[in-house]
C-alpha cells in the first residue's frame, strides 16, 4: 500500500486507489521530550481521523532524552518505504530537521505556517514535516499535518530536475 500511495505522490501522473481515501496512509511521528505532549495529541486526531500512525518514540516523557533516538529511526523507515510521510517533533522543531535531513531521500523542513505545509510537498516532495513543541500550539500543529498529509508533490520536469540535482548530491556525498 504505501508503495502504492509513494507513486501516487510522486507524480507519475496515474491516479490510484488511494487518491481517494488517502487518509489511510502509514504515517510516522517521533519527538523527544521537547515534542512529547504534542505529538501525543496528534497521535490521538491522526487515530480519529483515519490515519495510520506509527510512533516511534519518545513512549514516554524523560526529560533529557535525545531527538535523534526517535528520529533517525521514523527517517530510515520512510526511507525505506516503509511509512509514506512522518512528523518529527522536537522543542523547536530545528534539531529534528537537522536530524532527518540525515538520512538519505529524506526531505524534511521545519514547518511552521500553512503555505510551506502544502508547497514544500508540492514543488519539494517533502516527506518528513518537524514541529516544534514548544512553540506551536496543538489546534496551529494539526492545522499544519492535515494540510501536510493532503498535499501531493505535483511532479512538473522542474521540481523533478531540481530533487535530482539534491539526490546526486545525497549520492556523492555518501561516496566521499
Amino acid at each position: 500500500m504505501v508503495k502504492t500511495c509513494r507513486k501516487f505522490l510522486t507524480g507519475n501522473g496515474k491516479k490510484n486507489k488511494m487518491e481517494s481515501n488517502i487518509k489511510n496512509i502509514k504515517v510516522g511521528i517521533a519527538s523527544d521530550h521537547g515534542g512529547f505532549d504534542l505529538k501525543m495529541q496528534l497521535t490521538s486526531l491522526l487515530k480519529e481521523a483515519g490515519y495510520i500512525p506509527t510512533d516511534f518514540g519518545a513512549h514516554e516523557l524523560v526529560t533529557g532524552d535525545d531527538y535523534p533516538d526517535y528520529i533517525l529511526p521514523m527517517a530510515r523507515a520512510i526511507a525505506k518505504d516503509e511509512i509514506l510521510r512522518g512528523i518529527a517533533i522536537c522543542g523547536s522543531g530545528v534539531g529534528a530537521s537537522v536530524a532527518a535531513n540525515k538520512i538519505q531521500g529524506i526531505r524534511a523542513a521545519l514547518i511552521t505556517e500553512s503555505f510551506s505545509a502544502h508547497q514544500g510537498v508540492e514543488d519539494d516532495n517533502m516527506n518528513v514535516m518537524c514541529l516544534g513543541g514548544r512553540v506551536t500550539g496543538t489546534s496551529l500543529a494539526w492545522e499544519l499535518v492535515q494540510i501536510f498529509l493532503n498535499a501531493d508533490f505535483k511532479g512538473d520536469e522542474r521540481f523533478k530536475r531540481r530533487l535530482e540535482k539534491v539526490s546526486d548530491a545525497e549520492i556523492s556525498q555518501k561516496a566521499n
